[in-house]
């Protein structure tokens, strides 16, 4: 039955051999204390006090409306992302947790993260976080040069953010990130190189290193700052990731880098596919149901309206047609530098391999992925033209 037939309704996928996939949840803290120019995230300044009580009421409840999607599922990591999550207090993040704990139930290995930034450390506060098993941070660095921390609009200072990585491991963490970008404006080869080996003398167990962007609906879109050449860029890129790669960090997607085994598992599932709760204001999620529709949901916006009973959560869903599902798949799967066995397809979609074999050999033949029939990977030039790849499975 063709969807014309079916009243405009998507054709279900088919769904003998779908597997549910794991699955995690994210957590929107959309509190920071400053907004940074180039941010297009949902994220609002503070004012004198935070509504905690409130939102963590709000977030508790947003689960209950989502618990018909966890179909018996326990969750494999949780992240808290923002805005600046570590604004909350400790009492605040281990009343969400033992909240999500007693309404989902955690893995007993489950990864769980919680973003800070370098100027919101406070060492008391990280073993407190710690001791509710938070066993991973992200510190969001960005820079340790002045100049380029206040063209970024940032509110910590380079000593700050090498303190924030030294008393993260004082508070018990031996799992922690450092967000690093590079492209900044007037920046150098040199400088880049700087901020990395700076990075990697903390010795993080993971690095984020990505390039800025300029987005809509953000200050850099309406001023634009002056952003390094193309060749810049380039030299920047290739020189980063052989500094990277001779200390251990193997890259293992577009912009993550990790030492052996330290791979961030919530982005992995992310990445394969898997499934993710979305809690908090403007926090985007994906589930699949036992029949084998796949749903996007994302929630209301504004903080002020997801705290109103009457505004709150579901600000939209969308269910995903099955000629969209490919498409779909291969935007996550392929960001991996490793990619993913070719059956994940269908145990995660519950459709036929079949419906990739004419895309597979078009980009086969123009050396954008692998010839490899066990195996959905981009090659190193599909890697660099990843939206071009994409568009052979449109539908």
């Amino acid at each position: 039955m063709t969807a014309a037939s079916n009243g405009g309704a998507p054709e279900p996928p088919a769904v003998s051999r779908l597997e549910l996939p794991p699955l995690a949840a994210y957590v929107h803290i959309p509190w920071c204390v400053r907004k940074c120019p180039y941010c297009d995230f949902n994220s609002h300044a503070a004012g004198a006090s935070l509504p905690e009580d409130a939102y963590v009421q709000a977030l508790l409840a947003d689960l209950d409306a989502d618990r018909e999607q966890i179909q018996s599922r326990r969750l494999t990591s949780i992240f808290f992302g923002g805005g600046t999550p570590s604004l909350f207090s400790a009492s605040a993040l281990e009343r969400i947790l033992e909240g999500m704990r007693q309404r989902v139930g955690f893995a007993d290995d489950i990864e769980i993260t919680l973003e800070a930034n370098p100027g919101t450390f406070e060492q008391a506060k990280f073993r407190d976080y710690r001791s509710l098993g938070i066993n991973r941070l992200s510190i969001g660095v960005q820079s340790f040069q002045p100049a380029k921390l206040k063209a970024l609009g940032r509110i910590h200072d380079g000593d700050e953010a090498i303190r924030a990585a030294d008393m993260a491991r004082a508070a018990g963490f031996d799992n922690f990130n450092l967000d690093l970008m590079h492209g900044l404006p007037e920046q150098s080869l040199e400088d880049a190189l700087s901020d990395l080996r700076i990075a990697i003398d903390q010795q993080p167990t993971h690095l984020s290193w990505y390039q800025l962007t300029v987005e809509p609906n953000t200050e850099f879109w309406s001023k634009p700052p002056q952003l390094p050449e193309d060749e810049t860029l380039w030299d920047i890129q290739e020189a980063g990731q052989a500094l990277l790669a001779a200390h251990g960090y193997g890259q293992y997607e577009t912009s993550a880098y990790a030492q052996p085994g330290r791979q961030a598992r919530h982005n992995l599932n992310y990445w394969t596919f898997g499934d993710f709760l979305g809690l908090g204001a403007g926090a985007h999620g994906k589930w699949t149901a036992p029949n084998g529709q796949i749903r996007r949901h994302w929630k209301t916006r504004l903080p002020k309206d997801y705290l109103d009973p009457a505004k709150r959560f579901r600000a939209g869903n969308k269910q995903l047609a099955r000629d969209e599902l490919p498409f779909e798949f291969l935007m996550n799967v392929l960001r991996l530098t490793d990619g993913v066995p070719s059956l994940l397809f269908t145990q995660r979609t519950g459709l036929s391999l079949d419906l990739l074999a004419e895309g597979r050999r078009d980009a086969e033949a123009r050396g954008l992925l692998e010839p490899d029939p066990q195996r959905l990977v981009a090659t190193p030039k599909g890697q660099l033209f990843l939206n071009d790849l994409l568009q052979l499975f449109l539908p």
